[in-house]
Parts: C-alpha cells; sequence; structure tokens
C-alpha cells in the first residue's frame, strides 16, 4: 500500500496575516468571505474568513490555523484582527490578548516587544496594504483568545516569551512533521543561553536527563537546551555559534548511539549498534563468551544495567562519544553526564 503523503498548513504568522486583510477588506467594502495572500514560500494561499463584524469605524474577523498533518499546539487556534481607523497616516500593529511579550534576550525580536517574528510582521503589513494605501490612518489589533493558555504547552516561558503564542514562520507554510521546527528551537534556545551570558551550555536528550543535568549544575534555566535525538545539529550549532564550555546529559542508550556516530539518535534513525560493542568488548579485554553475549543483549539499558557505570566497557563508550563529540565541536570544554535509569548522575567524563 502507498504511504498517504502528508498535508502541509499553515503558520500563525500566515493565518494573522490573512486575518489582517480579511478585517481591512470588511472594514472597506463591508463583505469578506475569503482572502488570498502571498506567502513568501512563493505561492498564494486562500484562507476562510470567520466571526466577521463590521461598523463605522472598524472591522473584525478571525482565521482559524490548520496546520495540516503537523502536531502543533497551535492547530486550531483561531487568529483574530481588529482594525479601526486611526489619526495618523500608516498602520500602527497593536499585539492584543493571547500574543506573547519578548522578556529575554537572543530572540529574533527585541526585549520588550511584542513576539510577532519579522516575517510575519512584513506579512501582515503586505497584506493590509494591498487593500488600504499607507496614506489611511489605521490601527490593528491581533490577539489569540486561549493563547496564553495554549503557550503553556510550549517552550515559550523558558525562551522568555510571556504571556502568550509567537507569530511565527519564515515561509507562511507548516512542514507536516518536520525536523525544522525542532531544529531551530535548538539554536533559538542556544542563542537565549549566549545572550543571558551562561557559563556553560547543557544539551539534554529527555526530560529525565534534564531533571538529572538540572540537580547537578547551579546553572539559570537558559543553560539547558532540549536537543531531543538532533544530536548532530546542536552540536553543529554550538560549533557555528562560538560555544566554548559544553555539556551534554543523557542516558547509556543515547550515549552509545552517540558513540557510534549517529547524527540522530532516535530509534527509528539508528539501530542500536550492540556490534560495535562487541568490539569495544574485545578491545579492552572482555572475553570471547562475554563479547558474545553484548552483541545479543536485548537492549543498551540491559547491557547498562548488568556492567554498571564504573565499568572499562561503559567508560570506553563515554571515551568513544566523547572523542565524537570533540570533532563536531573542537576546542571546546566538552564533558558527558551519564544518567542511570533511575533519573540520577552516574558518572561524569570529561575530555582529558
Amino acid at each position: 500500500m502507498a504511504k498517504k503523503s502528508l498535508r502541509s498548513g499553515y503558520t500563525t504568522g500566515a493565518c494573522a496575516a490573512a486575518a489582517a486583510k480579511g478585517a481591512a477588506l470588511l472594514l472597506r467594502d463591508g463583505v469578506a468571505e475569503m482572502v488570498e495572500i502571498d506567502l513568501p514560500a512563493g505561492f498564494r494561499a486562500q484562507f476562510s474568513l470567520q466571526g466577521q463584524m463590521r461598523s463605522d469605524v472598524g472591522a473584525r474577523c478571525f482565521v482559524i490555523k490548520d496546520a495540516g498533518d503537523d502536531p502543533d499546539v497551535t492547530h486550531g487556534v483561531e487568529l483574530h484582527a481588529d482594525i479601526r481607523y486611526g489619526e495618523r497616516p500608516g498602520l500602527e500593529i497593536v499585539a492584543g490578548d493571547g500574543i506573547g511579550t519578548v522578556t529575554k534576550p537572543g530572540l529574533a525580536v527585541p526585549v520588550g516587544q511584542s513576539a510577532i517574528n519579522p516575517v510575519p510582521w512584513m506579512m501582515i503589513e503586505q497584506a493590509v496594504g494591498q487593500i488600504f494605501s499607507g496614506e489611511t490612518g489605521l490601527r490593528l489589533t491581533l490577539s489569540i483568545p486561549d493563547g496564553e493558555q495554549r503557550a503553556a504547552k510550549t517552550l515559550n516561558a523558558k525562551l522568555g516569551i510571556l504571556g502568550g503564542l509567537s507569530l511565527l514562520g519564515t515561509t507562511g507554510v507548516v512542514t507536516p512533521l518536520s525536523h525544522a521546527a525542532w531544529t531551530d528551537t535548538i539554536d533559538v534556545e542556544i542563542d537565549v543561553a549566549q545572550a543571558a551570558g551562561v557559563s556553560q551550555v547543557i544539551l539534554v536528550t529527555g526530560r529525565t536527563s534534564e531533571g538529572a543535568a538540572r540537580d547537578h549544575f547551579a546553572c539559570p534555566e537558559e543553560a539547558f537546551v532540549m536537543m531531543g535525538d538532533f544530536i548532530s545539529h546542536a552540536l553543529e550549532s554550538c560549533h557555528r555559534k562560538g560555544v566554548q564550555r559544553l555539556a551534554i546529559a543523557g542516558q547509556f542508550a543515547k550515549v552509545l548511539k552517540i558513540a557510534c556516530g549517529h547524527p540522530q539518535t532516535h530509534v527509528r534513525n539508528a539501530q542500536l549498534d550492540l556490534k560495535r560493542l562487541h568490539d569495544w568488548g574485545q578491545e579492552i579485554g572482555l572475553d570471547p563468551a562475554e563479547c558474545q553475549r553484548l552483541e545479543l543483549a536485548n537492549t543498551a539499558r540491559q547491557v547498562f544495567e548488568q556492567y554498571g557505570s564504573a565499568s572499562p566497557l561503559v567508560e570506553r563508550v563515554c571515551s568513544e562519544a566523547l572523542a565524537v563529540c570533540r570533532r563536531r565541536v573542537p576546542g571546546a570544554d566538552l564533558s558527558i553526564l551519564l544518567v542511570d535509569y533511575q533519573g540520577r548522575i552516574a558518572r561524569v567524563f570529561e575530555v582529558d
């Protein structure tokens, strides 16, 4: 059976621009059911308008975000636009309820401003500009009724975006199940960490590892970057951004995959390489029967729990993982925090 293709959707920025154009069209013409906007991706997209209301001084409507088949917390969110005539020429854009405010440096928007990224801002101005010339004074208020509640399920608070969601997107299109959203977040988290002046960036593979690392380090919240399975991207981003002190926290199964050189550590992207454990066991002098048992083990966790963090085999795996990371971030002060399966730091390995 052919694999079903996944359906793309639209960003919060694109939906806000569509709502803004719809409100402007409604104000000018008194009726608007649907609008088209130009997307940075290079094509035009059509959006249905909801909740239309108009008076002599203003108009409002909203667009319901369709994220396609992307599992996005903003899928189904309402992007509201309320536009009114203003006293001075030009368009004033105001963030209303449910749109966050930036409180930490390192983001695309300066501290103190509304979390409307530059490309969505440009799209909104362009969309309204297609209906009214710059000589007309307009005040546009954008809002998301449940934005603050939805934002609680995102990384916004950690990144310093408080009070709601962000209007995001560089193309206007959401690619379903794309890695780009995650890797972009890693890049932003590293930017925020550096802007906060942290002395060390700590990359973590999951919530258990993050909890263990937080107990180990007396670091501000911004220092901890959730890289998930994207080890290669996270290391390359740290190198590109000039991170000088770096720690990586993960459980043995993830560390083994790093040691084997897999760019991603998800099980579907990297088979558990127990054959490498067999080879490393031979190199450190384990007897042939024991090496064979390593290759036939069910899981890396089984190996870790059998040998323990103090064993030469686990030391060898962590040493190999450090070597892989050192090649990705040459010159950086590196360490690996090996987290056990009870959520504690089992050992810390550092570059000599």
